[in-house]
């Protein structure tokens, strides 16, 4: 966990923006993509930033002039990275559960395609046969992950076609000739022991062999990145190294050597963001000292969807002496960010800046209790560019049809 932005220039984009405020540091984002071109610097690997974790359109564009490509969830997503300037043959869709149209469209559009069931495979080989390139995500039977919620490759994980199924994929592939360029994999987030990505490619070297066009194994994303003090990060030079020696010891025989790709999202933006939030209510009582902020978890869900850790700091009194509050929302339901959590002295009107907060933090919210969304600011070479307007009532209104 660590911190690039000072205090006071956080306070300043909050007084300036209002709050609750956004805030990302596009330098955060470059170091992040740089370590992992630097582990990776000896060997075939192309990363695809899982935009899933932010989306705004300029953080698209920031990562796009890094020389990252996208993978998309979604067709919107594949829209958006399209608006953004990515070229198609930048974009990977991989398909979760949808509508056959879906893959239509992405077909349509250019876009690289992975698959994630029989059903949608054999519809693809009738529609397309040998004509368009695609690949297969396969469920390995992995259990990884910081959280059963974000954990996907297991055995009860809905991702994914299972390899004990590849008898079945293998009919269906023959049957209409369909071109297999790449294998996917994706066990989970939050993956700290890079043995997990080792058992990855010996699962998928496994299969290899009877795809005789394969181009590219697909390793998925899910690296660790530290929200406590003492966290530790996936150790990306590791990694490279293990994902280098498994590829050494299954060469490719007579065919192209393969390339490797990597999805990291929460790697890319966690670190870069900041969530400022201000507090409205000291209130204090025989079980706790609560301290409500103009927030809740229609802002920032991760506490209470997955017991999410986030750093919490009192910007406006950095140097209060310390003393231990339970930081709540302020909508009706129960939304504590942090159980007695130990922080410098918290008075009405201080800013409280979260920290770790660009990955699924904007891009989970909502306007439950009817609030709005907060405005979303980028950081560029030092100065804070408006990147998101706050939500205004007329936004409440806007798709409703009045009837009554």
């Amino acid at each position: 966990m660590s911190q690039h932005l000072s205090n006071g220039y956080l306070s300043q984009l909050a007084s300036e923006y209002g709050t609750p405020l956004y805030v990302y540091d596009a330098d955060t984002i470059k170091r992040q993509y740089e370590k992992l071109q630097a582990a990776f610097r000896n060997s075939d690997t192309v990363f695809f930033y899982a935009c899933k974790a932010l989306t705004n359109i300029n953080i698209l564009r920031y990562i796009r002039s890094l020389g990252a490509n996208v993978d998309c969830s979604s067709i919107n997503e594949v829209k958006l990275a399209l608006h953004a300037g990515f070229p198609p043959e930048r974009i990977l869709y991989t398909s979760n559960g949808i509508a056959f149209g879906e893959i239509e469209e992405a077909k349509d559009l250019g876009v690289i395609i992975n698959i994630d069931s029989l059903s949608n495979l054999e519809k693809f080989g009738a529609r397309y046969g040998h004509s368009y390139p695609v690949g297969l995500r396969l469920r390995p039977n992995i259990m990884a992950g910081g959280n059963l919620k974000i954990s996907t490759g297991h055995e009860k994980s809905k991702f994914g076609i299972p390899v004990d199924q590849i008898d079945r994929i293998l009919a269906v592939v023959n049957r209409y000739n369909i071109r297999i360029s790449d294998l996917h994999i994706h066990t989970g987030s939050e993956i700290k022991d890079v043995e997990v990505f080792v058992k990855g490619i010996e699962v998928l070297f496994d299969i290899v062999p009877h795809f005789k066009e394969l181009e590219f194994i697909d390793l998925g994303g899910g690296f660790k990145v530290p929200y406590k003090d003492g966290d530790v990060e996936t150790d990306i030079d590791l990694l490279a190294r293990k994902v280098h020696e498994a590829f050494a010891r299954h060469p490719n025989p007579g065919r192209k050597p393969l390339q490797v790709w990597f999805e990291p999202g929460k790697f890319l933006v966690s670190e870069c963001g900041y969530f400022i939030t201000e507090v409205n209510v000291m209130k204090e009582t025989s079980a706790a000292h609560f301290v409500s902020v103009n927030s809740g978890f229609n802002h920032l869900i991760r506490p209470m969807f997955y017991d999410a850790y986030h750093h919490i700091a009192n910007i406006s009194n950095p140097t209060g002496p310390e003393k231990k509050y339970s930081v709540v929302g302020n909508i009706c339901e129960t939304d504590t960010f942090a159980w007695d959590r130990t922080l410098h002295e918290v008075r009405e009107g201080d800013y409280l800046v979260f920290y770790n907060a660009g990955a699924y933090g904007f891009e989970m919210s909502s306007n439950f209790n009817s609030r709005y969304k907060p405005a979303e600011v980028l950081v560029i070479e030092g100065k804070g560019h408006l990147i998101r307007k706050r939500d205004e009532f007329s936004d409440l209104l806007r798709n409703q049809v009045e009837v009554l």
